[in-house]
């Protein structure tokens, strides 16, 4: 059996990190810059212009949604099948989680294959991942507030998943397996070979 490989962030910018996937922009997650005094800190934690320029990525966001959870609480891994795909940029605001998202698109150089990156409350990193993508996270600290922008609304008959332990793809989540926490749902997630083509690369 073989276990597909973690991918690795480049430096882009002087906000982003990209991590290459079908030699284009797959996943961008960026650290902006903030300003703190005595009195707390500010930062602009999204600039639609911005954003665009440094990335080359086109979307528009129409949804906003947050969820709290305690250690080793692990969601994932989700995405919402066509025509009501996503993209995602994600953060945390409090606490910190190791974030993963997984290429799903059939025919990708990368299918299978993964990227996971640590989003905290003190690193202010966000991930940006477009639609044919796999996400999930698991919380590493007592507690995290993880907020994420949907470029699509929410259609639960439209909802999909694959197992966060799937062996062929090989997710590292940082914690023992004693520690994770999962919902009733997320433990009978069928494997990436299970769920057969649901995006396609190029599509």
């Amino acid at each position: 059996m073989q276990t597909r490989k973690r991918l690795q962030p480049t430096p882009y910018g002087d906000r982003f990190r990209i991590v290459h996937i079908q030699n284009s922009n797959a996943f961008s997650g960026g650290e902006p810059k903030v300003f703190g005094d005595e009195r707390g800190y500010f930062f602009e934690s999204y600039n639609e212009e911005r954003f665009r320029a440094e990335t080359g990525i086109e979307t528009r966001f129409v949804q906003d949604n947050e969820s709290k959870s305690r250690y080793g609480v692990l969601r994932g891994l989700h995405f919402q099948r066509p025509p009501h795909a996503q993209a995602k940029l994600v953060r945390v605001v409090r606490g910190r989680v190791l974030d993963v998202a997984v290429d799903i698109r059939s025919g990708s150089p990368t299918y299978g294959k993964y990227v996971a990156i640590e989003l905290s409350e003190d690193n202010h990193r966000q991930l940006f991942l477009p639609r044919g993508m796999a996400h999930g996270f698991v919380v590493l600290s007592d507690e995290a507030i993880f907020q994420y922008k949907c470029d699509n609304l929410y259609h639960p008959e439209s909802e999909g998943a694959i197992a966060w332990n799937d062996p062929t793809i090989g997710i590292n989540w940082g914690i023992a397996e004693g520690d994770i926490i999962l919902s009733e749902r997320d433990k009978h997630n069928p494997t990436l070979a299970e769920i057969g083509e649901v995006f396609t690369y190029g599509k």
